[in-house]
């Protein structure tokens, strides 16, 4: 099963009110992929039961609990205690410099609502409100632009940096008409040259093909900060045996073991099926064998093996990637 089934089985063995208040944590397109899981789901057998409950011990079994949404579950916890009036200001003087939770509205609109949203923009605009936007929602819509806007924005999402208050109040002035919401008078850190790379990765078409050449010809070092980002291990996992094969010929052997070390069983075929059964045999006793690691161990073991098959691919060794937006 994948991540996404295992959830949607451990959610079917909870209670309705303990389901639901989990439910009630999602963001909007975390919500539907569980859903359409959970609404595909037949019947569960003792397997399948087990499964999901092993992936839950494994994540409650990691080092630390990620602070993502930490403060919304303050927020939750407050509410419920004291009631939405106090709660608020409550929020307000734990973290004054927080974002309102108004823009939060903009995360459920469709793509092309948001195109109206941004309709006439400046792209400086767009970006910070797309850089507030679940991926998949803001890659649409940058998918939606008209080209030449499409580089102006990407280029503006990989340069945002610190946002002055005289800025964000201009965002607010602009925006505010059209969300509703208020940006707050405090810097925000957004973009970079990562979020610029996962916009361009999800963004369908030819995003790839034309935003890269002219930020490059604005900014070489930009475009080959982005293009590096662009890379993910995940991409790895599509590579053919022969390309793997190709590939793991220059993977050092223990940092393949700590990148695999975070991977589920599935999710380690590709690597296993360009390997000998020995050597496969091999790798998966010093998984078993390998003690705890940390996440960041095993995300650095993973940056290597990328820039080693970034390297490969920029000699023309193996081609990562695929269609219309593969990478040569």
């Amino acid at each position: 099963m994948s991540r996404t089934q295992r959830a949607a089985v451990f959610l079917t063995l909870l209670g309705e009110e303990e389901a639901a208040a989990l439910l009630a944590r999602l963001g909007p397109g975390e919500l539907e992929r569980l859903g359409g899981a959970m609404c595909a789901l037949g019947e569960i057998d003792q397997l399948g039961i087990a499964e999901a409950l092993g992936d839950f011990v494994t994540e409650a079994d990691r080092n630390i609990v990620p602070a993502r949404e930490r403060s919304g579950e303050v927020r939750s916890l407050l509410t419920q205690a004291l009631g939405e009036t106090k709660a608020e200001s409550m929020m307000q003087r734990i973290t004054p410099e927080i974002r309102p939770r108004t823009i939060e509205m903009a995360r459920w609109l469709a793509p092309n609502v948001l195109l109206k949203l941004v309709d006439g923009e400046h792209p400086q605009v767009i970006a910070a409100l797309l850089l507030m936007l679940e991926s998949e929602a803001a890659a649409e819509v940058l998918t939606q632009l008209p080209t030449d806007m499409q580089s102006a924005v990407i280029e503006r999402v990989a340069r945002i940096g610190p946002i002055s208050t005289h800025a964000v109040d201009m965002i607010d002035s602009l925006l505010s008409q059209r969300i509703g919401a208020n940006f707050g008078a405090s810097a925000l850190m957004l973009g970079g040259p990562r979020e610029a790379a996962d916009l361009i990765n999800l963004a369908a078409g030819e995003v790839r093909n034309t935003v890269l050449p002219v930020i490059a010809q604005l900014d070489p070092a930009l475009a080959e900060a982005i293009e590096e980002q662009m890379f993910t291990f995940e991409m790895l996992l599509e590579l053919d045996p022969q390309a793997m094969g190709r590939l793991l010929r220059d993977v050092d052997s223990e940092a393949l073991v700590d990148a695999l070390k975070g991977l589920k069983e599935p999710e380690r075929a590709p690597f296993f099926a360009a390997m000998s059964s020995r050597a496969a045999d091999g790798i998966r006793d010093d998984i078993d064998l390998r003690g705890r690691l940390a996440r960041s161990e095993v995300e650095a073991a993973q940056r290597r093996i990328i820039e080693t098959a970034r390297s490969l691919a920029d000699q023309g060794e193996i081609v990562i990637g695929a269609d219309d937006g593969e990478f040569v």
